[in-house]
């Protein structure tokens, strides 16, 4: 199993936070074989951030290095093909972030790891990270 990791997993991963689910936890650290993060997680980590909405205990380009390398996870840069084919998704979830996750985890046969249930409503494999 290849994973995708939005961002909330990502930092309920890092802190340790109970929400992030048993069978999940398991998922990431024995099942996977690669588990990944996209560049744009690390956006919408730094848009947040900035305009505080989402408290990190240190600076975005200090803690997303720090958590992708003691975590081992691998970088999922953003090409050309994965943003346009967010134009051919279906407008079922609004956020632009998560539109670039799904079209990215489509074109990359990649299971998103989220807690956000409008990702349902799309055709790619999803792991609830409560569970």
């Amino acid at each position: 199993m290849n994973l995708l990791l939005d961002t909330q997993t990502l930092i309920w991963w890092r802190e340790g936070h109970r929400k992030l689910g048993r069978r999940t936890r398991s998922a990431i650290e024995k099942d996977a074989t690669i588990v990944k993060v996209s560049v744009a997680t690390a956006w919408e980590v730094a848009i947040k951030w900035r305009i505080g909405r989402l408290k990190l205990p240190a600076p975005p380009d200090r803690w997303l290095p720090s958590a992708l390398d003691s975590s081992g996870f691998e970088v999922l840069t953003v090409s050309l093909e994965h943003a346009l084919a967010v134009a051919g998704l279906p407008d079922h979830h609004p956020d632009p972030f998560d539109r670039l996750l799904i079209a990215q985890a489509q074109l990359e046969g990649l299971t998103i790891v989220t807690s956000d249930s409008a990702f349902d409503d799309y055709e790619v494999r999803v792991l609830d990270a409560r569970v």
